[in-house]
């Protein structure tokens, strides 16, 4: 792989050959996200983003290419980069370079070298408004290159993880420009989060592997939103589902949805599948490993791949090999074996293709609008993290349901009056 750095394109893609499938797969997509396939026409002829220049640090998908294309038909000047080292799809980064003309600086399997280098070089962009997947390029900004923050208007964060890092910022009072949190709308985090982790993990473990899971003990490590997407769907595919938490009030409705809940010390012997969907480092570390089962598989379902201690794990460790493409058997001295998959990086991308077209509509949708709103109001924001606005989020809500052919009632005078009244009573 040539370093981006010396690459002489506008562009840092596997191979441009694999264009036209990519183009397939970006038309495929487009065909289950009519949200965004609205805003880009509105978009379209109204241009609002007309001499703005954006960066964006995302999963470059066929998902995400829509995103791109509603943006550079609203006038925009957008370049991409990749948000994760393996979750590119090199045809698609192909096809938005070659039938779009975006920038993409990209490659499934980059090193970490690699892929600064292609956050640095979608920063040559010199942006105005950034959207973040996991806040790499935010971070970025921040640390190298703060000779682009006067220029910044605003920028959005996709992701869980991502949020935590930019509210730790604003804490600390080291965010240097606005944020609108996507991951925080009820159209982004109680689907995307719940229905498209929930569905896409279950189908990178089973890529990886091609186990059954039904009988299997499954152990889910988190019950936020993503969580709770898991184990649903693994308890759909008839495994026993165990929920491992440090929240009092989230193991609480993880017992009361129906789900045995331990702590990780004792999960640890009764799992033989493990996935961490928390946000946070080294749920899974050498001493837990030591106490599970021979042949027991771990995968990581969280943005970054620092839930699984995989540094710790390797030094007690005798041999290590590759079975499948996406799972490396650990061996251990007393001859007990581990399979982690996917190099500990979000499973779903890693061997899969992330989530579904149809839920990633409503995330995009609220990109795409967000980035409106800070264009429209950026000078009334502070830096701080915003949550999407209420009306943005009804505004998805009710065109989801359009598209999906659902009409819903209105409330009658009588009830809004009710509703608005202390005095009515029984």
């Amino acid at each position: 792989m040539k370093s981006t750095l010396e690459c002489k394109e506008n562009y840092d893609v596997k191979n441009l050959n694999l264009a036209e499938e990519g183009e397939l797969k970006i038309e495929w997509a487009e065909k289950q996200m009519p949200v965004l396939k609205v805003i880009q026409d509105r978009f379209s002829k109204e241009k609002p983003f007309k001499g703005i220049k954006i960066s964006a640090c995302l999963h470059v998908t066929a998902e995400t290419a829509n995103l791109m294309k509603t943006l550079k038909l609203g006038g925009a000047q957008v370049c991409l980069c990749a948000s994760n080292p393996l979750s590119t799809q090199d045809d698609v980064a192909a096809a938005l370079v070659k039938f779009h003309k975006i920038p993409v600086f990209a490659m499934k399997g980059e090193d970490n070298v690699s892929y600064y280098n292609h956050i640095n070089m979608a920063l040559e962009h010199s942006p105005q408004i950034t959207l973040d997947d996991g806040a790499d390029l935010v971070s970025t900004i921040h640390t190298k290159r703060k000779d682009l923050l006067e220029n910044i208007l605003g920028g959005t964060e996709e992701t869980t993880t991502g949020v935590i890092r930019l509210r730790s910022m604003e804490k600390n009072q080291a965010l240097k420009y606005p944020i609108i949190a996507v991951n925080d709308a009820k159209t982004k985090h109680l689907f995307d989060n719940r229905y498209g982790t929930g569905q896409s993990t279950i189908d990178g473990i089973l890529r990886a592997t091609n186990i059954l899971l039904a009988g299997k003990s499954f152990v889910v490590v988190g019950y936020g939103w993503c969580g709770r997407g898991i184990a649903m769907r693994a308890r759909g595919m008839g495994a026993r589902v165990i929920v491992v938490e440090v929240d009092y009030l989230k193991a609480l409705e993880a017992f009361m949805d129906g789900y045995e809940v331990y702590n990780i010390k004792e999960a640890a012997k009764l799992g033989d599948i493990f996935v961490t969907a928390t946000g946070n480092i080294n749920c899974i570390r050498k001493e837990h490993v030591k106490s599970m089962k021979d042949g027991v598989i771990l995968c990581n379902s969280g943005h970054f791949n620092v839930e699984i201690d995989l540094a710790e794990i390797e030094k007690i460790t005798a041999k290590k090999r590759k079975l499948r493409e996406y799972v490396e058997e650990y061996l251990f001295s007393d001859g007990k074996k581990i399979y982690i998959l996917g190099e500990g990086r979000l499973i779903n991308l890693a061997s899969a293709e992330g989530h579904p077209a149809l839920v990633m509509d409503m995330s995009f949708a609220n990109q795409a609008l967000a980035v409106k709103y800070i264009l429209d109001f950026h000078k009334q924001l502070e830096n701080k993290v915003y949550k999407v606005t209420d009306s943005i989020d009804k505004e998805i809500a009710k065109l989801k349901l359009h598209t999906l052919g659902i009409e819903i009632d209105k409330l009658t005078k009588e009830q809004e009056d009710y509703l608005s009244s202390w005095e009515m009573g029984t």
